[in-house]
């Protein structure tokens, strides 16, 4: 072997060692190179994950797959790195012993190797760990569960809104009731016990609307739950928006929680497809008025209801805790305080959350007297209940009805109030007074009343008579009233106090209004009161026999004074008659015999009310004549006591009334036949009528009504007219007897005709009552000759009733017949009856059939009431029919 060769195999030898002494040599320098790389890919990893975590609970999102393995295997790294640096320190510590040399090379040269591999791997590992995104939006859940606490009595009600979403013919419900009384609770509970666990809904979407409403927040609502990434849509206008809602919701089966809508909003301006029968979609909203439900067009509106009694007590002990039952007295006393809420879960659970720190009998006897007196000023009702509330009365469309609304708080709580007699007062307070014609305002004020009960803040239903204001709506109205609780002595209402003395009138000084129902005011004040800014003083239904002498004295700006109901009040004090600034007197239901001379100073007054005031005996000559302003006189009475022997009494005041220029409504029981002649005569007077009674008037045996008269007459009645046998209608190209054929009297001649009241009569028939679309109310009675409620036509046809027979009684709600001993027929054929309630037919024997059959009066009609033995013996068509309306049936001797 030459030396070449040796030379070359010796280099190789020094490069292979060197290589691996290299190992060897740098090991504690790559030990520390590794740890060091090993914390800055730590670090890395650290920085990444807080990325990751932001991502994920902030913006419900993802990892990516890449950005989880990457920091998976930083962790596996950091354990292998943390293994490898363990093992170089025991090798370090390995050295012969005052020298560099490892003790064994081997080992110390494997591990070298081991960790410069590793400084590559950890290398590699920190430059990956730079991610632009490191996660990936969710899809939102279909249904986002809402918090909600427990709930008391809403099953029922859940049940039934649970029906109607499994109910594939109603796509819309919409669920309406007073502020506080458990809406949005109600779809809380549809969301989370309904919508939540399903999978038949692809996507439930929760909207809270209230006020003011914005469109375009909505559809950032609608977006966001849908998964649209905000990029897609953040910078796009409602028409954008709304185009890429329709294009993600039209193949879905969805539902929409409309929360809090005050107003109608179009949801396919929004973008929300029209529900249809091939997704199944639904919608559901709340709001405090049912004419949000009918503007927007829902399937099946639903009032939301007060607690019941049980219920409500229940609530209230679940907000008292254990105190209702540490004694007997105080749950006595809880149970008043529960009645004070009247069921409304708002009231019931502030008023509880208070009373929960009253420890004894007297703590809560304090509480609840503050509560009866001056609600506003109970703990949480002020701050909490009353402003939650107003939202409603803020809501109202203007002033007048806002007027109105507030002071309906004049009346008791808990009471009915009558539609007409509350008008009544609207109208004397002026509250009306730009509808220049009564008729008008009186429309209106029904109009009023009709939006007030849809949103909520009156109770009844429409189409009737009376209507009634919740309790806590009331102290609301009250506390707004006075100024939201500022001047409590502002409106004074007060019911059953007896007596009210001088010294107690004294904190009324200030007052704008005063209603007293069933008080009684001591007669013998020794100081008049002042009322310098007294414009209301109602005082009804007390047992006084007079007022004290000087309480009207000091009342310069009255304007509407009510007597009403007082039945032993029998004269009318003078000093009212010296109030300059009256317009409005009502002295129905008292017993006062004579109206006095000196009540024609009252030259403001517009509305005078005499109803029903039996004794009345002398309405003094040429006081009428002298109340220039008049526009609305009532005296109808049910016996007459006024002259009644005198037959020009009655003449000389309806020509006192016939110069009354501004006279647009009166109301008058005619009790002679020439004052029935006389008002015959008056276009005048026909024009004003409303109700028109006649009473007796012997000697008339047909009444001529002419069509001026009809336009706007309400209510007509004949009471023992005994010699007044059929009504003639005059036309001015003609008369019939009841009707007409031909076309000459169409169906709008009794337009406004609503109450007909007959007995004591000889009619034949009623046949010409097929003209009173508008019927609601019929009682006949007292008639030996009737045999017909609808007849024939004179001409012995019936093709007048065959024209007639959809209209015929179609809005009448109850039907009285008594004493009828001939009657045989009501009408010959079935009726629709789509409005009637109660049929009442006593001691008519000879009535044998009704005028129903399987397809009328079901849907409306509550009884049927009459004797055992008449029921019995009735014809039906078949025995199903019967067996139809049998349930309806009540006995009545």
């Amino acid at each position: 072997m030459d030396c070449g060769s040796i030379l070359d195999i010796a280099t190789r030898l020094w490069d292979c060692t060197a290589k691996r002494l290299v190992y060897i040599r740098e090991l504690q320098e790559n030990l520390n190179s590794l740890k060091i790389l090993t914390e800055e890919l730590s670090n890395l990893r650290k920085d990444e994950m807080v990325r990751v975590e932001h991502e994920e609970q902030l913006k419900q999102s993802r990892r990516t797959h890449e950005v989880d393995g990457w920091l998976l295997a930083v962790q596996l790294m950091q354990a292998e790195v943390e293994d490898i640096l363990q093992k170089g320190d025991q090798e370090i510590q390995k050295k012969c012993h005052g020298t560099c040399c490892p003790k064994n090379c081997r080992s110390s040269y494997s591990l070298g190797k081991i960790v410069t591999k590793k400084i590559e791997a950890v290398t590699e590992l920190k430059g990956k760990g730079h991610f632009n995104v490191v996660a990936h939006r969710l899809p939102c859940p279909p249904v986002d569960e809402r918090p909600m606490g427990k709930t008391v009595g809403l099953d029922l009600m859940f049940d039934e809104v649970r029906k109607c979403l499994e109910d594939e013919q109603v796509r819309s419900i919409g669920l309406y009731g007073l502020g506080g009384v458990g809406k949005t609770t109600l779809l809380k509970k549809i969301n989370n016990e309904y919508f939540v666990g399903r999978n038949d809904f692809d996507v439930v979407i929760w909207i809270v609307v209230s006020k003011p409403v914005s469109i375009e927040i909505i559809q950032d609502v609608i977006l966001k739950k849908l998964g649209t990434p905000d990029e897609k849509w953040v910078r796009s206008n409602k028409e954008e928006k709304a185009a890429e809602i329709f294009k993600l919701l039209k193949a879905k089966k969805f539902a929409i929680l409309l929360d809090d809508m005050w107003e109608r909003l179009d949801l396919l301006d929004m973008g929300i497809p029209h529900l249809n029968d091939q997704t199944k979609s639904k919608v559901v909203l709340t709001t405090r008025s049912e004419r949000v439900c009918n503007d927007m067009e829902v399937d099946k509106s639903l009032k939301v209801e007060c607690l019941t009694p049980d219920e409500a007590f229940s609530l209230f002990c679940d907000k008292v805790g254990d105190l209702v039952n540490s004694h007997p007295d105080i749950r006595r006393l809880a149970k008043i305080v529960v009645e004070e809420c009247r069921g409304l879960p708002l009231a019931i659970v502030v008023i509880g959350r208070s009373m929960a720190s009253r420890k004894t009998p007297r703590d809560w006897e304090q509480a609840i007297q503050v509560l009866k007196s001056y609600p506003a000023e109970f703990s949480g009702m002020g701050d909490q209940v009353f402003p939650i509330l107003k939202f409603s009365f803020d809501n109202l469309d203007n002033d007048t009805i806002k007027s109105c609304f507030l002071y309906c708080s004049l009346f008791p709580e808990d009471h009915n109030i009558w539609n007409q007699d509350l008008i009544d007062l609207w109208i004397g307070e002026g509250f009306l007074d730009k509808f220049g014609d009564l008729n008008e305002a009186r429309n209106q004020g029904e109009e009023i009343i009709r939006s007030l009960i849809l949103a909520c803040l009156l109770e009844g239903d429409v189409s009737k008579n009376n209507c009634k204001m919740h309790d806590v709506i009331r102290d609301m109205a009250l506390w707004l009233s006075c100024d939201y609780g500022k001047e409590k002595h502002k409106i004074l209402v007060l019911e059953d106090v007896k007596p009210i003395e001088a010294h107690e009138t004294v904190k009324w000084k200030g007052a704008q209004r005063i209603a007293l129902w069933g008080s009684f005011i001591n007669a013998g004040f020794s100081v008049s009161p002042c009322f310098v800014n007294l414009q209301t003083l109602i005082l009804r239904d007390s047992k006084m026999t007079s007022l004290p002498t000087g309480f009207f004295q000091d009342m310069p700006v009255i304007r509407v004074l009510d007597l009403e109901g007082n039945q032993r009040l029998q004269e009318l004090p003078l000093e009212t008659c010296r109030l300059e600034t009256l317009e409005y007197l009502n002295l129905r239901w008292t017993s006062i015999e004579k109206i006095p001379i000196e009540l024609k100073n009252l030259t403001k007054l517009r509305c005078l009310i005499l109803d029903d005031i039996d004794g009345l005996q002398v309405i003094a000559p040429n006081v009428i004549c002298c109340l220039s302003n008049l526009q609305m006189f009532a005296l109808t009475v049910n016996r007459i006591g006024i002259k009644e022997n005198e037959e020009g009494f009655m003449v000389s005041m309806l020509q006192e009334l016939e110069c009354l220029q501004y006279l647009s409504e009166m109301s008058i029981t005619l009790p002679t036949l020439p004052a029935v002649r006389k008002f015959l005569s008056s276009q005048k007077l026909q024009k004003c009528i409303q109700y028109l009674h006649l009473r007796r008037c012997q000697g008339l045996k047909e009444m001529e009504l002419p069509l001026s008269t009809l336009q706007r007459m309400r209510s007509l009645g004949f009471k023992n007219c005994e010699h007044l046998e059929r009504v003639k209608i005059k036309m001015g190209n003609g008369e019939k007897h009841g009707f007409s054929r031909g076309g000459l009297i169409s169906n709008s001649i009794f337009l406004n005709l609503f109450y007909v009241t007959i007995t004591g009569c000889v009619f034949l028939d009623l046949t010409w009552l097929i003209y009173a679309p508008s019927l609601e109310f019929l009682m006949v009675g007292d008639s030996d000759k009737m045999e017909e409620i609808i007849g024939s036509t004179d001409e012995g046809g019936d093709s007048e009733i065959e024209q007639q027979s959809l209209t015929i009684f179609s809005r009448l709600n109850m039907l009285w017949l008594k004493d009828l001993p001939d009657l045989k027929s009501i009408c010959r054929r079935a009726l629709p009856f789509p409005s009637l309630e109660v049929i009442k037919v006593l001691r008519c024997p000879n009535l044998r059939k009704l005028p129903l059959n399987s397809n009328n009066a079901t849907n409306t009609l509550e009884k049927i009431e009459g004797e055992s033995s008449w029921w019995g013996e009735l014809e039906w068509e078949d025995d199903d029919l019967k067996s139809t309306f049998t349930p309806y049936f009540i006995k009545r001797n």
